[in-house]
């Protein structure tokens, strides 16, 4: 039996401003049915009907790795919520005020963090083009 594209638990407008409309249909819409896609052709051509947690313990290839990003996909969907946030409790807090100093601080470090990883990234991919093209621009 083919695997289907798992409702999401809200509208898909729901997560703005955090998540807008349209970056939330492109991954669950195209990128997340997209694995759903690929599993069943996988899964088919194998002549395989199992389900989707046997496929991610048992299988290599194409099929794991597709199985895995439906896993991963559906997982990551429906523990969003147009209700969240709120600051941490219990461990997690105090794990946080022990390694950052404060809630605050450990949103800081990451948020700067972030950034500066961006940079280099961008920094790195612009150097990797130069050196490709010699610094030619493509047009």
């Amino acid at each position: 039996m083919p695997f289907e594209l798992t409702d999401l638990p809200y509208a898909r407008d729901a997560l703005q401003p955090h998540m807008s409309k349209e970056t939330l249909d492109f991954h669950y819409g195209k990128h997340h049915a997209g694995y759903v896609k690929k599993l069943n052709k996988a899964l088919e051509k194998k002549g395989l009907d199992v389900p989707l947690e046997e496929l991610i313990r048992t299988q290599s290839g194409d099929v794991f790795n597709n199985a895995a990003q439906v896993w991963n996909h559906t997982f990551f969907w429906h523990r969003l919520s147009p209700d969240g946030g709120g600051e941490p409790e219990g461990a997690l807090l105090d794990d946080l005020n022990a390694a950052f100093g404060s809630v605050q601080e450990f949103k800081d470090k990451f948020k700067s963090d972030r950034q500066v990883q961006f940079r280099l990234r961008m920094d790195m991919a612009g150097t990797e083009c130069e050196r490709r093209t010699g610094g030619r621009e493509h047009r």
